[in-house]
């Protein structure tokens, strides 16, 4: 199950045959059924969990009461909460699966292992977390630098699947605008088509 993981990797990195089985044999498959929660807000998230199939959101319930999706992840993306794993303190999070998934859970310590057993599994997380850190930097820019209409055309234009597989208030929420207003959307372009 973990092959697409080491394909993945090997997409970054070199990567030996034998190193390949090493990391694929300190993984552990988790399977969730649509709904269910990989982390809740109050546990420590301990882990970094990679898409096998599915569809993953990462979110939090802000001061207005209403969720706030922070992130998407479908086949071959990563999801956590950096700021648990890092400080090992309780989440705000919530990791939930959109449909039902299958995710690889890399825990810190056996991260910490496989790095010190293969350089080239480091090097890969890096380059993993510094193309997370780019689309949160995107993210911002995007936020505070584009009109509601500008955000959707352009989310919808970039990751197309996630507009059909992700329920339109689910990409509302992760671009802060409200359901109705991506109604109103789709429905003047239908009538351009």
């Amino acid at each position: 199950m973990s092959e697409p993981l080491i394909t993945h990797i090997r997409k970054f990195v070199e990567l030996t045959d034998e190193e390949a089985a090493l990391i694929s044999s300190k993984l552990t498959l988790l399977k969730l059924k649509k709904k269910a929660f990989a982390l809740t807000p109050g546990k420590t998230c301990r882990a970094n969990y990679f898409v096998v199939k599915g569809c993953m959101r990462l979110y939090f319930i802000n001061k207005k009461d209403t969720e706030q999706i922070t992130q998407f992840a479908i086949e071959n993306w990563w999801v956590t909460d950096y700021d648990s794993v890092d400080s090992k303190k309780p989440s705000h999070f919530y990791i939930q699966a959109i449909e039902d998934s299958e995710v690889l859970v890399l825990d810190q310590q056996t991260e910490t292992e496989l790095i010190a057993q293969i350089p080239a599994f480091e090097h890969y997380l890096r380059l993993i977390l510094q193309k997370a850190f780019t689309a949160a930097q995107r993210r911002m820019e995007m936020i505070h630098n584009m009109t509601d209409e500008e955000r959707y055309r352009g989310f919808s234009s970039r990751f197309p699947d996630f507009t059909q597989r992700v329920p339109q208030y689910m990409v509302a929420s992760y671009l802060g605008v409200t359901p109705q207003f991506i109604s109103r959307v789709r429905a003047r372009r239908s009538k351009i088509s």
